[in-house]
């Protein structure tokens, strides 16, 4: 028998909080253009059990999944607007991603050890500041309904320094387990074996699914049949401790380069990607501790600034080899903040590990939070200076 007492006021707690969030993000968007997801972080902060205390310290089974599950949805729409013939014809694509990711891992790792911390850990959050979030990316390119170079670039690069990141976070962490452990079973299977399976696996479904639409010959249902795919390959790959941020992504990549059609109707998986998202940003902002924030803000802003300026140094020196201005190029870095929603899902993903960097080290919590509230403001502004947002469009 289901102990009803204990579980409605969890699930009640979340909808109320989800119910908040989207009503206030609407009219802050109505009212100042202020991007949704920086109000659903901003709800979920204060929202928080170390803030307000509305909302259960720790989170069920239940909403950890549906989280894995809404930034699943994102990723693959991340990957299946890569282009790969794009990057084979613009080699300097890929270069630049590379350059601009060693660039920020350098400058963060430097000045984390200006601030005396362990080895170990400024690799780790070196690792981590490598990326870009693609889930506030997407979104707010949605919202904006923006399109043009530096929409695509913003986009590609994001979601290529993702993989990157997740790569170089797991490599760190396999020599972490060696070091400790001895096993080298364990810290391949944590690192490239872990990273492998999880491509392998959401690439197979990528064929198969693309088979299946072939057969079926409507593209009616083609989104509901992406998202229940992409729910059975988060709920494998998270019980197998494997990757769902690669297998999604390998999938969205592959589905599109097996030539499925996806409508912008379909795009962001319509409702359910925007219930979902909104479930995703308020949890970023809950996992936060005001305590952290003031211990760490220091370091934290130090963070934030040195990653940026690595940023927009690393894509705008190879702007115009790669195809766009130096103006275009600074634009693009500018709105390569956002880093919280991959932050806060990968360490959730690695808490087996016994890995818990935001609880531990508070200039993390302070540069996810600065970032989730401005993150989305940077790639707003930027894609309207760059006048790649139409004029009128519906609210």
């Amino acid at each position: 028998m289901i102990p009803l007492p204990s579980t409605i006021p969890v699930f009640l707690t979340w909808s109320i909080a989800i119910l908040l969030a989207f009503i206030i993000g609407e009219y802050g968007f109505k009212w100042i253009k202020l991007p949704r997801i920086s109000t659903y972080a901003i709800m979920g902060f204060i929202l928080g059990h170390s803030q307000s205390g509305f909302l259960p310290k720790t989170h069920s089974d239940t909403v950890l999944l549906l989280i894995n599950i809404a930034f699943g949805l994102i990723l693959f729409e991340a990957g299946y607007r890569i282009n790969m013939r794009w990057l084979r014809k613009n080699l300097w694509i890929g270069i630049t991603s590379i350059a601009e990711a060693t660039l920020t891992f350098i400058a963060v790792y430097i000045l984390l050890l200006c601030f005396n911390m362990q080895t170990s850990t400024a690799l780790l959050l070196s690792a981590l500041s490598m990326a870009t979030s693609p889930a506030t990316v997407v979104r707010v390119l949605h919202e904006q309904g923006s399109s043009g170079q530096v929409t695509e670039r913003v986009l590609l690069l994001s979601t290529l320094n993702c993989i990157l990141a997740v790569f170089c976070f797991k490599v760190i962490v396999a020599f972490m387990i060696l070091k400790t452990s001895g096993s080298i079973w364990q810290a391949s299977y944590v690192s490239l074996f872990a990273l492998v399976l999880s491509m392998a696996l959401g690439g197979l479904l990528g064929i198969v699914i693309a088979a299946l639409v072939r057969s079926t010959k409507t593209t009616t249902h083609n989104m509901v049949f992406f998202a229940i795919s992409i729910i059975f390959l988060v709920t494998l790959t998270h019980s197998l401790n494997l990757s769902p941020i690669m297998a999604t992504l390998t999938f969205g990549l592959v589905s599109r380069h097996r030539r499925i059609i996806l409508n912008s109707s379909q795009r962001g998986f319509g409702t359910l990607g925007d219930l979902l998202s909104v479930l995703l940003f308020v949890f970023i902002a809950t996992t936060l501790k005001w305590p952290h924030i003031i211990e760490g803000v220091g370091l934290g802003i130090a963070l934030i600034v040195v990653r940026q300026l690595s940023k927009i140094l690393g894509i705008s020196i190879f702007a115009h080899v790669s195809g766009i201005s130096w103006q275009k190029g600074l634009l693009v870095g500018f709105a390569m903040a956002p880093i919280s929603a991959f932050v806060i899902l990968l360490l959730e993903q690695t808490h087996y590990l016994g890995i818990n960097l935001v609880d531990k080290f508070s200039c993390l919590a302070v540069a996810v939070l600065i970032l989730e509230i401005i993150g989305p403001i940077m790639i707003q502004t930027a894609v309207k200076l760059s006048h790649e947002v139409p004029d009128t469009k519906e609210y």
